[in-house]
């Protein structure tokens, strides 16, 4: 065994000799086995003017791999862009790389993380006049609060995306080009205080952990370091949207959602616009009951299906409406729960009609669905156009 660590180490010592002396000082881990792939998931709004996306990645700690979500951060000063880390494979070993600000976006393994980050350069925005513009063709931007944008779709390519989370045979096979060698060799900034910490707190979390989550981390994506209640609304939106909550489940998990933003909103108010550190621990307990719950109400088999018919394409238009509003924050937890609520009363009428009539309805209830619908929808429209949004 001890040979083979000693020979392992010799490798490794020979790959970083291969690796330019910008990589080299970043390379501070290295695993004898590969990452899994990344996720899939959906990117939260941006939160405010500035913010850069930062893309999720698999870190690695005394428990091994875990997820760190993807999240909107501030940069060190403006002009700056973010060059993701990766994992790279040589000489049997995985080696870490992690990311920088720099002026230019350099090498990053070639690793589509999505989102702007195709594997080579950067097509999410850019600086100009002190502001930095955001293309919505690939970011998910609020432009309620974010009003530099721009559409440029001709970046996007409908391609095969690998999903491999590091660079070497058995994943991604490229090499810097010449101008991400050159981003390479510029001025670079390391992570910033809020990035590190944000990794910290991934690194201590189970539910992030490979080994736990077989690859499927419990938080993917967050809209702003600590925008714990953002992400659990992101979960509830994907579940909502691919039937895997019910809309009883999504009731549930709102109102829960919707109590702890009171208690939250109370806190600050006595406080002086802030959490105690007592404060924090209990909101955080609630918010690690309600991510299992989450969790579970995801796996335990019950789904929404809602059949090949009028009746069940309206039924599933209305729960991506919802899905939408709660996504984008224009529908906060107290609306998503109501209107669930009217969905599961529809839901619970459709049931009992179908079960009275052989599996059928008659054309009189259809019409007596279609007017509650009407309302729901009425109520969904105004939920996502008025002025109450879900706090960040």
């Amino acid at each position: 065994m001890t040979k083979l660590l000693t020979f392992r180490t010799f490798l490794f010592a020979l790959l970083i000799c291969a690796l330019p002396a910008s990589a080299f000082a970043g390379v501070f881990i290295s695993v004898g086995f590969a990452p899994p792939v990344l996720p899939v998931y959906a990117q939260p709004p941006c939160p405010a003017e500035g913010y850069l996306w930062t893309p999720g990645y698999w870190g690695y700690g005394a428990a091994g791999y875990y997820w760190v979500p993807g999240v909107w951060v501030r940069p060190p000063r403006v002009g700056l862009l973010w060059t993701p880390g990766y994992w790279g494979f040589g000489g049997g070993v995985y080696a870490w790389h992690p990311g920088y600000w720099g002026p230019h976006v350099g090498f990053y393994g070639g690793v589509n993380y999505g989102f702007g980050y195709t594997g080579v350069g950067f097509v999410g925005g850019f600086w100009g006049g002190g502001f930095f513009h955001y293309n919505t063709a690939v970011f998910n931007v609020n432009r309620t609060y974010v009003h530099n944008t721009y559409i440029d779709r001709t970046v996007i390519h409908n391609t095969y995306v690998n999903h491999a989370s590091f660079n070497g045979p058995g994943g991604i096979m490229a090499r810097p080009t010449a101008q991400e060698r050159m981003a390479m060799n510029e001025q670079h900034f390391g992570s910033t205080p809020n990035q590190m910490a944000h990794a910290q707190a991934a690194s201590r979390d189970r539910s992030q952990f490979a080994s736990f989550n077989h690859g499927r981390p419990g938080v993917t994506a967050m809209n702003s370091v600590n925008g714990r209640r953002f992400d659990q609304q992101g979960r509830i939106a994907n579940g909502v949207s691919s039937g895997q909550l019910t809309a009883h489940e999504t009731r549930n998990l709102e109102g829960r959602e919707a109590n702890l933003n009171r208690t939250i909103s109370n806190d600050r108010r006595a406080n002086g616009g802030y959490l105690t550190g007592q404060e924090r621990q209990q909101v955080n307990q609630r918010q690690n009951n309600i991510s299992r719950s989450i969790y579970n109400d995801r796996h335990n088999g019950a789904t929404d299906r809602y059949g090949n018919n009028e009746v069940g394409d309206r039924r599933y238009n209305q729960q991506q409406r919802i899905a939408n509003g709660i996504r984008s924050g224009q529908m906060n937890a107290g609306e998503a729960a109501r209107a669930e609520n009217r969905q599961q009363n529809i839901n619970r009428q459709i049931g009992a009609d179908r079960r009275a009539n052989g599996g059928r309805l008659t054309g009189q209830e259809r019409r007596n669905i279609n007017r509650r619908q009407n309302n729901a929808s009425r109520q969904i429209y105004r939920e996502n156009h008025n002025d109450r949004r879900a706090p960040r």
